[in-house]
């Protein structure tokens, strides 16, 4: 998977995004919704984001989303991707740090393809 195919998905979670206007999880999902991907925030710390509707976790969205962008630490995206592969979804972005050769090896388990890199710079 490259990261150009990823970014033609349109229906996008970004897994950590908060409140903070100076931390990553904050602009990425800031990004992508200005570059009208229809993007879904998910923390379990926040209500709400930019007067968003801000989710639990995966199985709380609307709808599945086609990417699931991570911006958690690795140890934190286990569980993550676990929910991803239960939920069907196929993509996985994981923004730098977030990703060690035990969580990729998961995700590569469990069928699910993925990207290294910052969609800051690449959407």
């Amino acid at each position: 998977m490259d990261e150009a195919t990823m970014l033609q998905q349109r229906i996008w979670a970004v897994v950590g995004a908060t409140q903070d206007p100076e931390k990553f999880g904050y602009k990425l999902y800031k990004k992508l919704k200005s570059k009208e991907y229809r993007v879904y925030a998910v923390n379990p710390l926040y209500d709400q984001i930019d007067g968003d509707k801000c989710y639990q976790d995966l199985s709380s969205l609307p709808e599945i989303p086609q990417v699931v962008n991570m911006v958690v630490s690795p140890k934190r995206g286990k569980a993550v991707i676990e929910e991803a592969a239960r939920l069907g979804i196929k993509y996985v972005w994981f923004q730098p740090g977030t990703v060690d050769d035990e969580l990729l090896k998961l995700t590569k388990n469990l069928g699910l393809e993925s990207v290294q890199g910052c969609v800051l710079v690449s959407a």
